[in-house]
């Protein structure tokens, strides 16, 4: 299929750099669906690249249609309600799930307090047990074509990582725009990390 009839969606779990690859792919040319109602942080300074209609698919999907040749970010919870009658190109992230975890804690302490006392074992668990799930299933869906994206690969070989994804999405975008605005900087929550 050609890409202008392709919807494409960056996926994976919150805090693995779906955000970044957004804006990434932003700067290679393509056009991004976003309503800007969630703002800039501290946790996502350069934006979280959000559209709220996403989050209620299940119920309306009539946009979808006006999403072909762009990306849009979904949740891979979210998955699963896609329309089956649209074919669909999806950008997934992953993430050492320990910094997922982390970067998720930090971020809620900061903007949900209230909820700081979140099982985060239990969530990591949960998140482990879904990643297992959720490769399978895209394997199976014969409108789906998924490429596995690593942000810690990324960061540390973009050039290679971009090339890739380059050539999933038919060689459109425009690599040494990317290469440009990867912020190694916000990559804050590491691994055995204590920043």
């Amino acid at each position: 299929m050609k890409m202008d009839e392709v919807i494409t969606i960056v996926s994976g779990l919150p805090r693995s750099g779906t955000s970044m690859i957004m804006r990434m792919l932003e700067a290679g040319g393509m056009e991004v669906v976003t309503d800007n109602i969630r703002k800039a942080d501290v946790d996502n300074p350069k934006g979280y690249y959000e559209f709220e209609r996403v989050k209620k698919i299940k119920e309306d999907s009539s946009w979808l249609e006006g999403t072909k040749g762009k990306v849009f970010k979904m949740v891979s919870m979210l998955l699963h309600d896609l329309p089956k009658d649209q074919n669909y190109r999806v950008i997934f992230m992953k993430r050492n799930m320990d910094e997922m975890v982390s970067s998720q804690r930090r971020m809620l302490e900061r903007q949900k307090p209230e909820q700081a006392g979140v099982d985060y074992e239990k969530m990591a668990t949960l998140y482990g047990k879904h990643l297992r799930d959720i490769e399978p299933w895209l394997e199976t869906q014969e409108n789906i074509d998924a490429i596995y994206v690593s942000y810690n690969d990324l960061i540390e070989n973009p050039l290679e990582n971009l090339k890739n994804l380059n050539r999933f999405l038919d060689n459109r975008l425009e690599v040494d725009s990317m290469l440009k605005i990867l912020d190694k900087s916000l990559y804050r929550n590491r691994a055995n990390s204590s920043t």
